[in-house]
């Protein structure tokens, strides 16, 4: 059990200590399969302990892999030898689907496998915290709905809407509370989908719902983190109002804008781009991305360097190296 408040000032003071969001990179170094990896819980641990032992972050992150919530309430996933698993189909295609789904119990299909993962990393990892992953309760309706019809939805049948988030809510809550009783010191929220809303519709779909999971699972020792890689910056109000103790942002922003506005008590983390810094260029350009971020965006004692989001499998790890490098050069750290 960690003193969250305690490790909220230490990475203030320290942000040298990045938490980027990297554990499938782990992949290459285990020598396995993203198939393999997102169907063990030894091997989810033994990607994060060897993540945290290798490079100097805050916090170990456990994957950011938003088809779990989804596959467990019976939608059909791909799964793939070197890349995520993703939603092929919905399975609410009207409102008697959407009052009629039922929430199901954790560990019909990975949710505990995954539980059991962070378990077992507790155990690997001890100087820093560990942190579970879970989808946001808009976005997981989104999977299970269809982004398009959901987003429309939201004008054309709000009941059918809510009535998903409603379940879908539950279910994450009691997800993210079998992570806490494992031993997870927080959890990282990514609910993405809500970018694609307008201030009035994300705080009725998504931001509402948010606040009453954050109220039900957050304590003194439990860190939680939002993250949404859409375009936040005219939504701050609203998720402001969510309360988490970290914003995590994407690529999709210019982070200052944020920084602009946010409060300077409110941590703020982001956004080198996964897919085309950090996956795409040379390592002497991600590291002077990463210098020109930090040179820009230092200023705010509120500001920590991260990715903007789920780093890919296959990033070239000397990019990754180059990454934490210009961190350190930044700060002077040898």
């Amino acid at each position: 059990m960690i003193n969250k408040q305690a490790w909220l000032d230490k990475i203030k003071q320290e942000k040298h200590l990045s938490m980027p969001v990297l554990t499938f990179p782990a992949v290459q170094m285990l020598g396995i399969s993203v198939n393999e990896l997102v169907n063990s819980a030894h091997l989810q641990a033994e990607s994060m302990s060897l993540i945290a032992k290798k490079y100097p972050i805050s916090a170990a992150l456990s994957m950011m892999d938003l088809s779990v919530e989804a596959e467990e309430f019976g939608s059909p996933v791909r799964y793939f030898d070197m890349d995520i698993p993703t939603v092929t189909d919905s399975i609410i295609k009207s409102s008697k689907d959407a009052f009629s789904l039922q929430v199901p119990s954790l560990g019909n299909k990975r949710t505990l496998l995954y539980v059991e993962g962070v378990k077992e990393a507790k155990t690997l990892i001890k100087d820093i915290p560990v942190l579970a992953g879970v989808i946001g309760p808009f976005s997981l309706s989104g999977r299970l709905m269809d982004m398009t019809e959901v987003m429309v939805n939201c004008y054309m049948d709000p009941e059918m809407v809510h009535e998903t988030l409603k379940k879908a809510s539950e279910f994450i809550t009691k997800y993210i509370l079998a992570f806490k009783e494992a031993g997870a010191d927080g959890v990282i929220m990514a609910e993405p989908a809500a970018g694609l809303l307008s201030p009035k519709i994300c705080e009725e779909f998504s931001s509402k719902y948010i606040k009453e999971i954050v109220n039900q699972v957050s304590d003194d020792s439990f860190i939680f983190v939002y993250h949404n890689c859409g375009n936040v910056v005219p939504l701050a109000d609203t998720i402001l109002s969510i309360h988490a103790d970290i914003y995590h942002f994407g690529d999709a922003i210019d982070i200052e804008d944020i920084l602009k506005v946010f409060p300077k008590d409110k941590l703020v983390m982001g956004n080198i781009s996964p897919s085309h810094v950090f996956r795409k260029l040379k390592p002497k350009k991600v590291a002077e991305e990463t210098e020109k971020l930090l040179s820009r965006c230092d200023k705010y004692d509120n500001f920590l360097i991260s990715s903007g989001c789920d780093i890919p499998p296959l990033t070239p790890l000397e990019n990754i190296d180059a990454y934490f490098q210009a961190i350190n050069k930044h700060y002077n750290i040898n």
